[in-house]
């Protein structure tokens, strides 16, 4: 009976394609909201009471975040997956510890960047979901957006796709397992045929130039 079989290699291309698509959307939705925000020209004011209309950046900053979200944990969960299994398949290696350390930082640097962006386009586009009469943004002041908020987030987006094709390209995956041939407890056929392979191959090698009795 034959044991055998490994990992195969992970979908690297599928992976970083779907990062790729992904983030260039989130890119593309930032972009499109730092032109699309409330400015200050928008704002009416009533008294000492003030008010924004609704922006499609508010739309274009949630859609942003969505797709960003999506490619961070397709990303960093295909590359934990791979770590986890190149590390138990080679434990203790000098070569494997320093590439794992290198995948752990590239792991945390990604996050920290995705929870950065996604900080300044949810900050962002809440600004932009409409501020009415006498409740404002926050205690009752309006507020928009500084100039750059959204370009901000989306250069953070790049950063946050760069990381995760590094990672994946930086995580080694594990090497396929050696088949090997081995026999059941108690299979009497299995381990006969064991013996006689065994004692065939020894037989070859007495005869000169391995040739086998006839």
């Amino acid at each position: 009976m034959e044991k055998g079989g490994g990992r195969g290699l992970p979908c690297r291309p599928a992976v970083c394609g779907v990062v790729v698509l992904l983030c260039a959307t989130a890119f593309s939705c930032s972009l499109a909201a730092e032109f699309r925000k409330v400015k200050d020209k928008d704002m009416k004011l009533d008294g000492s009471l003030c008010s924004l209309p609704k922006s499609p950046a508010f739309e274009l900053g949630v859609a942003a975040i969505a797709f960003l979200t999506v490619a961070q944990l397709v990303g960093t969960t295909t590359a934990a997956t791979t770590m986890r299994a190149s590390n138990t398949s080679k434990p203790g290696k000098p070569a494997v510890t320093t590439g794992r350390a290198a995948s752990v930082a590239l792991l945390v640097l990604s996050w920290v960047c995705f929870a950065l962006a996604v900080v300044l386009l949810a900050t962002a586009a809440s600004m932009n979901s409409g501020q009415r009469y006498g409740r404002g943004w926050m205690d009752g002041d309006c507020y928009v957006a500084r100039t750059g908020v959204f370009g901000g987030a989306a250069a953070l987006v790049v950063v946050t796709a760069l990381l995760i094709l590094g990672l994946a390209f930086a995580t080694d995956p594990a090497p396929p397992r050696t088949t090997t041939t081995s026999c059941a407890r108690g299979d009497a056929a299995c381990t006969a045929a064991s013996a006689t392979i065994r004692v065939g191959a020894a037989t070859d090698a007495e005869q000169p130039g391995g040739r086998s009795r006839q």
